[in-house]
């Protein structure tokens, strides 16, 4: 069983851009900068890269209004770890689309595609802000932590899609670390509803 496995993980990726085994390239991978950026890729890992910069874009405008409105110093703390952590990730993912020749982002704008990874409660971004800044103190606080949450959960179905379908080894681990990121600051917001 785990020879036919390490038969078919085999070259599963394997594309004329590729590195030769130990090369320079392949062992920088882990630290890739717009130099080092590995060529192969498909559909799934273009579209995650696009619609994950727009998505932790908004994640960043939230937590840029709550480091200005928020009452509780452990959501000040929060939206000041998720805005320094998902700005990195912005850059890495424009460079990625960069390097393949691909748009930075979603072609023809936002409209006419899958949008079940950037809405909250069923509100827009745009919605979302709006609420947000019409509240202050705890109100504030707690709305905020609900719509994060929310955000995250989106932001985790969207990186599990890249996980099933991306072929790109840098994308893939991004999604990964998404995926592990979020939930865990999910879990930090859900015990912080619960002292509000």
């Amino acid at each position: 069983m785990a020879l036919a496995l390490a038969a078919c993980g085999d070259g599963a990726r394997t594309t004329p851009d590729e590195p030769a085994p130990g090369s320079a390239v392949e062992e920088t991978t882990d630290s890739a900068s717009p130099t080092e950026v590995e060529g192969v890729h498909n559909d799934a890992d273009t579209m995650f890269a696009q619609m994950m910069i727009v998505h932790h874009e908004g994640a960043i405008e939230m937590a840029d209004l709550a480091l200005e409105k928020a009452d509780s110093e452990e959501v000040r703390s929060l939206a000041e770890r998720i805005s320094s952590a998902q700005g990195p990730e912005i850059d890495e993912m424009t460079s990625w689309l960069e390097a393949w020749g691909e748009e930075t982002s979603p072609t023809g704008g936002m409209e006419g595609m899958d949008h079940g990874g950037m809405e909250m409660e069923g509100m827009s971004q745009e919605e979302a802000m709006a609420e947000l800044e019409s509240l202050s103190g705890a109100e504030f606080d707690r709305r905020f932590l609900e719509l994060m949450i929310a955000h995250h959960r989106g932001a985790v179905d969207m990186a599990q899609e890249e996980l099933h379908g991306g072929e790109n080894p840098q994308a893939l681990d991004l999604g990964q670390k998404i995926v592990d990121d979020q939930e865990r600051e999910i879990a930090e917001m859900e015990q912080l509803l619960e002292t509000l």
